[in-house]
């Protein structure tokens, strides 16, 4: 439960420096910290599968994608004005949410309604929590809809990136343009 504790800590702080902090490349490595920190309370939930997700998936692939969004963004740009300052104003929301929280956890707590998840059995088995039986099981059946949508989703954010970064003319307006110039015979 210590160990627990000290991680929760630290998923909180990596949190809260990657929204804070000034410079982009500070948020991406404060995210990595806060993704490297979820997987170690994954093992620690002997969930090694998900584990391995998380800094394959997250810390592999998305946090790339952050770098390479970071460097092309603001290459050859003038440096953003600095505009109001608006945390001020999210300050006392902020609290409020957090206090409110806090008190729904503890009389969760106190009625009995949230108690430990309790696992069963050993890592790897089928059966066992964080399971890679499990996880597919209940990917591919219980949330196979959520599943789909978030792939549908997905595809067309892919779609709409290659359409908005591509060529502004489409290919094949530029090959039928191509065909129809004329061209000057070579003198001989």
């Amino acid at each position: 439960m210590i160990a627990f504790g000290i991680l929760a800590i630290a998923l909180i702080a990596s949190a809260l420096f990657t929204v804070t902090a000034r410079k982009p490349v500070h948020s991406v490595l404060g995210l990595l910290a806060n993704f490297i920190v979820l997987a170690i309370t994954y093992v620690s939930l002997q969930a090694e599968f998900l584990a391995v997700m998380q800094i394959v998936v997250y810390s592999g692939a998305i946090l790339i994608l952050f770098v390479f969004v970071i460097a092309l963004l603001s290459s050859g740009v003038k440096p953003f004005d600095i505009g109001p300052d608006r945390m001020r104003n999210v300050i006392w929301p902020a609290l409020a949410f957090a206090v409110v929280a806090l008190v729904a956890l503890g009389s969760a707590i106190v009625r009995g309604v949230l108690t430990p998840a309790v696992v069963s059995g050993t890592a790897g088995e089928a059966g066992a929590f964080g399971s890679v039986a499990d996880f597919g099981n209940a990917l591919f059946t219980k949330n196979l809809l959520p599943f789909e949508v978030t792939a549908f989703i997905l595809m067309v954010a892919i779609i709409g990136v290659v359409l908005l970064a591509g060529d502004e003319t489409p290919p094949f307006r530029r090959t039928r343009a191509a065909r129809t110039t004329k061209r000057e015979p070579i003198a001989r």
